[in-house]
């Protein structure tokens, strides 16, 4: 295999265009792509020529409009090339076609932005995002809008977020000098995942219906020894890795990394960065294949933030950095940052984005799933804050409280033996109780749930890093002198904003009651953390910034609570369907046939009578009793459901998952002394331990 050859060949990327398209077509492409220039529209048809020609070369018979609605999944319609031609076909594919598409638009989420019956929904070509073949398709990249305008995707805000920061760090960068055709955003989405046996999922009806166990009592060995981490790959593991690696390859998806991660059958996939909106389409690509490539090899790929209850839960690192095409890491601190006042304006303005506005940046992970795993010893807590290591932390103290700053400075590391290398050693530690962490020249943003689409948050930071860029431009437009002038402004947003700060132990007790001194916010659940979305001065940041109308940041806030109400109805439902129809009937069943045995006993001789045989058939009577009344007060609470988002949201956050956890605990204990003869459904061992 030669991989060189092997990447990007299923990409209609810069090689292929620069090959296939018109000198002009292709020039003038590419300036749409590179600097923002509006689309030539007169260059469609021969793209979509070159396309299609390049596209059937590799077996496409179809092609697609791939476009992300409100649902975290991709969606696609395909239509074949075929055209009438007299008695016979012609393969080809319009510029009409390449650029518009309609598909109905009646069945996504739209948040209340438009009447039920208004079915008439936009697809249009995302020309910074390269097509490609799967399958026999062409994908063609698109964003998608109603018929009154309104946008009902991920795609389209990301895109207006890029925009807006573009605009507004070039205006901060010409306040020193500094002139670049575009600032675009880099992200690169570290990716986690559970991998188990096909045959034992399919036995576990709460996975298939719901991607996570309801039930589970934990295993006698978890993740205690901590040997899985980084730990030698099982043969399947390592071929499932290298099937995955290959095909990502195909799709110029820079997959980097494997590896096994902390929690029995936990791994993990790193990508090298890439632009914002193509790394967002790179990941949903990738969630999709992992799925499709673990089937392969008879596996199953969880990409639930918690599929099991007391072992790490998966998580999406964003890593987010911002650079110019020249070349510039806007985030790079240099050898001496506190000589960088173009590295300090911006690190200030991102810390100030980040404070100010806290609530949304939380929202924009809430998912009910992410809920179970934020604070949960392997995620940072649901309190924002920033962290920026020894050397910046020293800095922004100085600056802010006063005193003299001693830089800090690399140091070479030995183990101390002449036959150990010497290596460079970093100015500072990591810390991943952090939900925000500063790692040399990127931030890190730890709270993104495995199954989030890497859009939500990168929307809200481009925006957040816009809004503050346009304040700083503002403030220092015009300034006589324009050194002192930054300083004094970087020193305003970084003292205003010094509580969000904090490198410390996110997990000590004594956090969350200093956060709250602070003034920060914790919103543990979805349903505490969305209303933030809903106060005006967070809806008119959106809107200021041209990423969202006031009415699509209030639909997508709406839609994120629908999805959280269905999500726990939709777990509660088959946690009674569980309980009632085969928990229930296997416990009763194993302690009728206890009872059996100890009236059998009883017929023989009373000395023959266990003591223990009766109390734990007394144990199972009094849990069987109280599974009973649990299930029926989840029952009941589920059917007293307000109608209205927000209520039946925080009926759900603060009634319904405490009524599931009851139920849980007591089936988990039942598990623990139930036969396993009689114990309907494979067990935590069974199913994190089922892959060799």
């Amino acid at each position: 295999m030669n991989v060189t050859e092997l990447f990007g060949s299923n990409v209609f990327n810069d090689e292929v265009m620069k090959n296939s398209l018109p000198k002009e077509v292709y020039k003038s492409l590419r300036k749409t792509v590179d600097e923002g220039v509006p689309l030539d529209t007169s260059i469609a048809s021969a793209v979509a020529a070159a396309m299609k020609d390049w596209a059937v070369s590799k077996g496409a018979t179809h092609y697609t409009h791939w476009f992300q609605p409100l649902t975290n999944l991709t969606a696609e319609k395909h239509d074949s090339f075929i055209e009438p031609d007299g008695d016979k076909v012609i393969m080809q594919l319009t510029g009409k076609s390449l650029i518009v598409g309609e598909p109905d638009a009646s069945s996504f989420p739209s948040g209340g932005t438009r009447a039920t019956y208004s079915a008439r929904g936009y697809t249009a070509w995302d020309p910074t995002s390269p097509a490609f073949v799967k399958e026999g398709t062409l994908y063609i990249p698109t964003v998608f809008l109603s018929y009154t305008g309104e946008t009902l995707d991920k795609k389209s805000p990301l895109l207006k977020s890029m925009t807006a920061l573009d605009t507004q760090a070039k205006r901060l960068l010409k306040l020193f000098g500094i002139e670049c055709k575009k600032v675009t955003t880099t992200v690169g989405p570290e990716q986690e995942y559970f991998l188990i046996d096909e045959e034992v999922y399919f036995k576990r009806k709460d996975l298939v219906l719901t991607g996570r166990t309801l039930f589970g009592a934990p295993p006698s060995r978890g993740q205690e020894m901590e040997d899985h981490y980084f730990g030698t790959l099982k043969t399947r593991v390592s071929e499932f890795m290298r099937d995955l690696d290959e095909t990502l390859w195909t799709y110029g998806i820079l997959a980097k990394t494997r590896h096994n991660e902390v929690a029995p059958a936990q791994h993990e996939l790193a990508p090298i960065f890439t632009t914002a909106n193509v790394s967002v389409d790179n990941n949903q690509l990738t969630m999709e294949l992992m799925k499709k490539v673990a089937q392969k090899h008879g596996l199953v790929c969880l990409l639930h933030e918690k599929p099991f209850e007391g072992v790490n839960g998966s998580g999406k690192h964003n890593n987010w950095s911002l650079s110019t095409d020249t070349g510039l890491n806007l985030l790079e601190p240099s050898e001496s940052p506190e000589k960088n006042p173009l590295f300090m304006l911006v690190l200030a303005c991102v810390i100030a984005g980040v404070d100010k506005y806290q609530g949304v940046l939380r929202a924009s992970v809430a998912t009910a799933g992410n809920d179970h795993r934020l604070g949960a010893d392997e995620a940072p807590p649901a309190i924002i804050s920033v962290y920026l290591g020894d050397q910046l932390g020293a800095l922004v103290d100085a600056i802010v409280l006063g005193g003299k700053y001693v830089p800090k400075k690399a140091v070479p590391g030995s183990i101390g033996v002449p036959e150990s290398p010497i290596f460079p050693m970093d100015t500072t530690d990591r810390n991943r109780t952090s939900p925000f962490a500063f790692t040399g020249n990127k931030f890190e943003f730890r709270m993104l749930g495995s199954l989030a689409s890497v859009a939500d948050p990168n929307i809200v930071l481009n925006t957040v890093a816009a809004e503050m860029f346009s304040q700083a431009a503002d403030a220092l437009e015009g300034a006589k002198d324009f050194d002192k002038a930054c300083a004094e402004y970087t020193k305003k947003l970084l003292t205003e904003h010094y509580k969000v700060v904090f490198n410390y132990d996110g997990y000590g007790p004594e956090w969350e009651p200093e956060a709250e001194r602070r003034g920060l916010l914790n919103n543990k659940t979805t349903a505490d953390a969305i209303p933030e979305c809903f106060k005006n001065e967070n809806v008119a940041l959106f809107v200021r910034q041209g990423v969202y109308t006031e009415k699509e940041a209030i639909a997508r806030a709406n839609i994120q609570l629908e999805n959280y109400n269905k999500t726990i109805n939709i777990e509660a439902l088959t946690m009674i369907e569980m309980a009632k129809r085969e928990i229930y009937p296997a416990v009763n069943g194993y302690a009728t046939e206890l009872c059996d045995a100890i009236c059998a006993k009883r017929a023989v001789s009373e000395k023959m009578i266990v003591s223990a045989d009766v109390a734990l058939a007394e144990k199972l009577s009094l849990l069987i009793d109280g599974l009973s009344a649990s299930v029926e007060k989840l029952e009941k609470d589920l059917l007293e459901m307000p109608e209205e988002l927000l209520p039946a949201s925080k009926k759900m956050a603060h009634v319904i998952v405490p009524d599931m956890d009851a139920v849980r605990t007591i089936v988990d204990e039942l598990e623990r002394i139930c036969s396993s003869e009689y114990w309907p459904y494979p067990t935590y061992y069974d199913i994190m331990y089922s892959v060799k």
